[in-house]
């Protein structure tokens, strides 16, 4: 199932993408008279129950729309996407964590995962435009697969540790290189507001049995600047989480941002360094689940 958040109305509410368009999962329970989730937090905290009642809504939506009913559906070019997860208690970052771009921004492959933090007011969705800060300029991409917890874990061992994933979605970790290199800590040049586009689908993690092995890229203005795939990670989803879990409790909406390929400006030579800069589109995509854009001002 692919679900993403929209705003309608000025809320936030839950769609689902379907072979019609995206269903509006509050209208189309209000006109059928079904109690479900309205809201990706409903759907988290119980998972298994909450996505049979969302299946169970399309099945009678589509019927519903077979004889006539085409109130239901929304036009993916027409919805106004929010981040698809837009509470998460923690948003967790994993640097360094692919081998070639290690290698391109001359670090030595790390021994442990190298992990970071970003903020909510990081958060930003599909086609939304993300303010660039005035007091820096070395604007970069990264292209990367999140990971959305689905259940509560604590020293979760690595192979069970993929039953705790809800599902997955494509991240674009903006960074601004002269900010997160001004000090030892990074925090500074990720978490400026909207640097952590999301979506625009949250695919349910039975779509993308093996998130080891997906393609992924990078474009800027149409020009690919990143082309790799998950199975050059270092450590892969489930050692990242069995990881993480060993320090901290994962709760369900939890995001964990797992790293990015070779090919961001950072990792060219310095007379090769181009930069974003306001007006720049960037669109990362991730085999299963879809493109994310991002509009720079």
């Amino acid at each position: 199932m692919k679900l993403a958040t929209i705003y309608r109305n000025q809320d936030l509410v839950l769609g689902i993408k379907t072979e019609k368009g995206i269903l509006d999962i509050r209208e189309a329970g209000r006109l059928l008279g079904q109690d479900v989730p309205v809201r990706i937090e409903q759907v988290l905290q119980s998972p298994q129950e909450q996505l049979q009642a969302l299946g169970l809504l399309v099945k009678n939506a589509e019927l519903s729309s077979g004889h006539g009913d085409s109130r239901l559906w929304l036009r993916e070019d027409e919805v106004e996407f929010a981040p698809c997860v837009t509470n998460p208690e923690k948003i967790l970052c994993v640097g360094l964590n692919y081998r070639k771009h290690a290698e391109e921004t001359k670090h030595p492959i790390p021994a442990t995962p190298v992990l970071f933090s970003k903020f909510a007011n990081a958060l930003s969705g599909h086609r939304e435009t993300v303010s660039l800060p005035s007091e820096a300029r070395e604007f970069d991409y990264e292209v990367e697969l999140v990971i959305v917890i689905g259940k509560e874990g604590k020293n979760v061992p690595e192979e069970d540790a993929l039953s705790y994933v809800f599902g997955y979605t494509a991240g674009n970790d903006l960074s601004v290189r002269d900010l997160q290199m001004r000090t030892s800590q990074w925090l500074l040049g990720k978490t400026c507001d909207g640097f952590a586009p999301l979506g625009p689908y949250l695919v349910t993690a039975d779509e993308i049995p093996n998130p080891n092995l997906l393609a992924l890229e990078s474009r800027v203005n149409g020009e690919k600047r990143q082309s790799s795939n998950t199975k050059d990670m270092i450590f892969n989803c489930a050692a990242l989480i069995s990881y993480i879990s060993k320090y901290m409790t994962l709760k369900p909406g939890d995001l964990i941002f797992t790293g990015t390929p070779e090919g961001v400006v950072h990792g060219y030579p310095k007379d090769r360094q181009v930069w974003l800069k306001s007006g720049d589109e960037v669109i990362v995509s991730i085999e299963r689940i879809g493109e994310l854009k991002t509009i720079l001002k």
